[in-house]
């Protein structure tokens, strides 16, 4: 009865104790699937500077078939390393599609960085050579850590990432992070560890290029995560006519991606090489990139497995939400 209603709420806590990758792995790729099989929407995109100096976005779909439906509110407000806070800050909201009562509020910060992660993973899959080894790596941040922490584990045959960091200096707490996986160190010129590199990464604020475009030699894979907002980019004017592009959703690459500085760059969609690989042959000499703006339905569906899985643990608090 509507009286009885309750609101499930998993804390940051709850949701990093049921996150496991394997598990997100597996939310995301069938987020993927769902996209390309036209069974899951992504509705448009909102992505608004604030007069606070943030950045708010909301991120919704829904999965008419399996009764899913919710958003993702989020953004990004740098004062907060200031306040000793993290500046991207994600909440996911479920919503019963018959009602349209929210069923169960999420702490997004975590899921988002795991499901990119993931997301990164499966791009690697796809379209990194098979014997890829080398790694440039921009960032090191949470984000960067999420995309080599999958790189690495999706693709065995990465044992070398030179990365740059913000500042341009070593990170000796990231490089102890992955120093028992890979031979992991600082790269001394930028250029020069992307043209020795078989995979580059990007997980930067998307300032500016980070790299010339004469860098990126035949046969490498470029994950791009950073360009999320117009505006923003990481590649460098040129690179895009040169590659086989391939989006997560055409719609918001060309909005807020790096596909946004050349819209008209044929591309296909991850989710289409999931389900149908035969369409995609990558010849050792193309060099391929990945446009990765994020996809409503990866919230949408490990947001669902953590609701899940939090009720058959008792998790979380469920407070009365009556109606």
């Amino acid at each position: 009865m509507p009286n009885d209603a309750r609101l499930v709420l998993l804390d940051k806590d709850v949701v990093e104790s049921l996150l496991l990758p394997d598990d997100v792995l597996e939310a995301v790729r069938e987020a993927f699937v769902l996209h390309s099989q036209r069974q899951g929407r992504v509705f448009p995109v909102v992505r608004e500077a604030l007069a606070t100096g943030g950045i708010f976005g909301i991120k919704s779909g829904d999965v008419p078939a399996q009764h899913l439906l919710g958003f993702k509110a989020a953004g990004f407000w740098p004062a907060n390393r200031g306040l000793g806070g993290e500046p991207h800050q994600a909440t996911i909201v479920l919503i019963d599609p018959a009602t349209g009562r929210p069923t169960c509020i999420v702490d997004g910060n975590a899921v988002t960085t795991m499901r990119t992660g993931a997301a990164g993973g499966l791009g690697l899959q796809q379209l990194a050579r098979p014997d890829s080894s080398t790694v440039c790596l921009f960032g090191t941040g949470v984000q960067a850590r999420a995309q080599l922490s999958f790189a690495l584990r999706l693709m065995p045959t990465l044992k070398q990432v030179r990365y740059v960091s913000s500042a341009g200096q070593p990170d000796p707490a990231f490089e102890a992070l992955f120093s028992t996986r890979c031979d992991i160190a600082p790269a001394h010129d930028r250029n020069a560890a992307v043209a020795d590199s078989d995979v580059v990464i990007t997980t930067t604020p998307g300032a500016s290029a980070l790299f010339d475009p004469e860098a990126v030699q035949p046969g490498t894979h470029l994950n791009c995560v950073g360009a999320d907002t117009k505006g923003k980019r990481e590649l460098p004017d040129g690179l895009l006519q040169r590659v086989r592009l391939v989006v997560d959703d055409r719609t918001q690459a060309t909005q807020i991606g790096e596909t946004q500085w050349a819209p008209d760059t044929p591309c296909v969609e991850l989710g289409d090489l999931l389900t149908s690989p035969a369409q995609f042959r990558r010849e050792r000499d193309d060099i391929t990139v990945f446009d990765m703006t994020g996809l409503a339905l990866q919230d949408l569906t490990v947001a669902r497995m953590l609701f899940e899985r939090a009720r058959q643990s008792n998790l979380g608090s469920a407070p009365a939400w009556p109606w």
